[in-house]
């Protein structure tokens, strides 16, 4: 015998409930529509143009990859054999003392030892040198990478790189506290790419900028008054050389000869991609438009044209050292940082303030 059913409440606007006898009404279907992701198509943009302009040119000198080539071979074969002639020659004195007397050949083969111990000590550290200037240059290619894919994982490894490389400089304190702390909290890759470059290479910046501009006013007054044409090629020449070194180490490099040429090759390749000038400008645009030759004599315009071209190798300088690109703010043209250069002013302080977005 069946129990009767239980009393049981129910939903009047449950659709699954009969009422009057009539069936439950169906379920509507689920609508699917797939949609693209925004932020993976925003992440793949390409590079900027400048930037890859950048990048070809530390891979013609600070990250090039060395391989078997004519010149190499040449080059090779000319160290061999100048290393043998002059090994021979030192054998050669070395026994011609001690065939005199033995304590001056003693006496040679300790300045021989001396010598080499010296010779070991730079090569180590022109290796150390163009290693570090190498690895700078490839931070920043990676740092561009891993901006414009949005990689959180990445960007953290590349900003710890970042920070631990102004380790040692005391007056970046302040700024390498603020990256860490974003480093520790939960931000997007881009957006923590963006702190470490607001934080610790807007002040680097500046200072390159400053540097660029003080080279520039000089060469531009030695010139204009130079005697001799020779005087200017060596002067700008030394301040040329002076002044790559000098951007490379605000950036953190410590370049010596050979990490000299090989920046030079890059800043080289990145004034012939650029076009000579900066970015939207070239030299007749920027004399013939600010009314430079019409204002000051030949010899002043000679001044004016040798600053306005160690300015432009300071800016290259400072592109291709640079250990991230310019994202937040906007790479300097020559117009900003030696405005003095179009204004007739020789006498102003070098590196006019420039506003930061």
């Amino acid at each position: 015998m069946s129990r009767p059913p239980r009393p049981r409440a129910f939903r009047l606007d449950d659709r699954r409930v009969a009422v009057d006898g009539q069936p439950a009404s169906p379920l509507p279907e689920a609508i699917i529509n797939s949609q693209n992701d925004p932020i993976p198509a925003a992440a793949l943009a390409p590079i900027d143009e400048a930037e890859l302009e950048v990048e070809a040119a530390q891979r013609s000198g600070l990250i090039a990859r060395s391989g078997v080539t004519l010149a190499g071979l040449a080059w090779t074969g000319l160290g061999g054999l100048v290393s043998l002639a002059v090994g021979l020659w030192a054998t050669d004195l070395i026994e011609g003392l001690f065939a005199k007397a033995e304590s001056l050949g003693i006496i040679g083969v300790a300045f021989g030892l001396v010598f080499l111990v010296g010779l070991i000590g730079v090569a180590a550290r022109e290796i150390i040198a163009v290693g570090r200037q190498t690895r700078i240059a490839e931070m920043h290619v990676a740092l561009a990478k891993a901006r414009v894919a949005d990689d959180r994982a990445q960007a953290r490894r590349l900003v710890g790189q970042l920070v631990a490389l102004y380790r040692n400089r005391p007056e970046t304190a302040r700024a390498r506290a603020e990256v860490e702390d974003a480093v520790r909290a939960i931000i997007d890759g881009r957006d923590l790419i963006d702190v470490a470059e607001r934080a610790l290479l807007r002040p680097l910046d500046q200072r390159a900028e400053s540097e660029i501009a003080a080279a520039a006013k000089r060469v531009s007054l030695v010139t204009a008054i130079s005697p001799r044409a020779i005087l200017d090629v060596v002067f700008v020449i030394a301040q040329i050389v002076r002044l790559v070194r000098r951007i490379a180490e605000i950036y953190g490099g410590r370049p010596g000869l050979l990490g000299l040429i090989k920046l030079a090759r890059s800043i080289g390749a990145h004034i012939a991609i650029t076009g000579g000038m900066a970015v939207g400008d070239s030299l007749l645009q920027q004399l013939v438009g600010h009314g430079i030759a019409s204002r000051i004599s030949a010899r002043m315009g000679e001044g004016v044209l040798n600053g306005l071209l160690t300015a432009r190798v300071g800016l290259s300088a400072l592109a291709v050292c640079r250990p991230m690109p310019f994202s937040v703010d906007k790479p300097p043209g020559v117009s900003e940082v030696a405005p003095f250069l179009f204004k007739g002013d020789q006498t102003g302080s070098p590196g006019g303030e420039k506003g930061r977005g």
